[in-house]
């Protein structure tokens, strides 16, 4: 009849679909090369993976040797090949050095390593012998050389950071008043206390710290730059005022509305 489908068209169409014709010549020609160009690869590798010979130690540095650079490089290669070399494992290795606070590590060609360092700078003591560098970190915990013009600051294990940022913070506004911070404690039960290069102790106890060390800054620091000889201590934990304690055993009180007592 006109107009009706051809009930055998969908498996004509079955019968002529096939697989696509495939050039094994051509792909067995594209996987040797792969495999020769891999093969180049490995043996110009291997051409290059010479022993490391030297390595050059750059940076301005006092502490740290340049022989013990040098042998905690080798320690970390090895016996691997200028190419084979962990650099990142060797730069892991130079900062884990008690004095070196950052290092690069580089090839230098043909069998050589380029080896940048940049040195820690104490800018404070911790305890006894430990050293804390600019950002708070302990880096040093038994020094062999403790600088003694460092200021010394304490406190409860793990507090390195808490107390060497409040000396970061407070150390410019005492110069400016013509003090130099020598010590600064924090004790078991969180209070603050600050030693003077004048020999002066000023206390600010465990409640609003910052407020108080502003208050001592605003109100009592030219006194005791002026007077420091016959001061003893300076007592900032007042709500009002503060009281001061003098060399002679006197102690008097400075006060908005009358004495009262320390808060602690």
């Amino acid at each position: 009849m006109i107009g009706s489908r051809p009930r055998n068209r969908r498996r004509s169409e079955e019968r002529s679909w096939q697989w696509p014709t495939v050039d094994w010549r051509r792909v067995m020609q594209g996987a040797v090369g792969l495999a020769a160009l891999t093969l180049l690869v490995l043996l110009l590798q291997h051409a290059l993976d010479r022993p490391v010979t030297a390595v050059a130690v750059e940076g301005r540095f006092q502490r740290v040797s340049p022989l013990e650079v040098e042998q905690a490089v080798r320690e970390r290669l090895q016996g691997a090949g200028l190419v084979s070399a962990d650099l990142d494992g060797v730069r892991r290795s130079l900062e884990a050095l008690p004095w070196v606070d950052r290092a690069s590590v580089a090839r230098a060609w043909p069998t050589g390593l380029k080896v940048n360092l940049s040195e820690q700078v104490a800018a404070a003591r911790w305890g006894a012998n430990g050293l804390l560098n600019s950002r708070g970190e302990l880096f040093i915990s038994e020094a062999r050389f403790v600088p003694v013009e460092l200021p010394r600051l304490s406190g409860p294990l793990g507090t390195e950071g808490a107390v060497a940022q409040r000396y970061l913070a407070i150390q410019g506004r005492l110069a400016e008043g013509g003090v130099r911070l020598a010590a600064l404690r924090l004790d078991a039960r969180g209070a603050w206390e600050i030693d003077l290069d004048n020999g002066v102790s000023v206390r600010l106890g465990r409640r609003d710290v910052d407020e108080r060390f502003e208050r001592f800054a605003a109100a009592a620091l030219r006194l005791v730059a002026q007077r420091g000889a016959e001061i003893a201590y300076v007592d900032m934990r007042y709500s009002n005022g503060f009281a001061t304690g003098w060399r002679n055993g006197t102690r008097v009180a400075a006060m908005d509305d009358g004495d009262e007592t320390p808060e602690g």
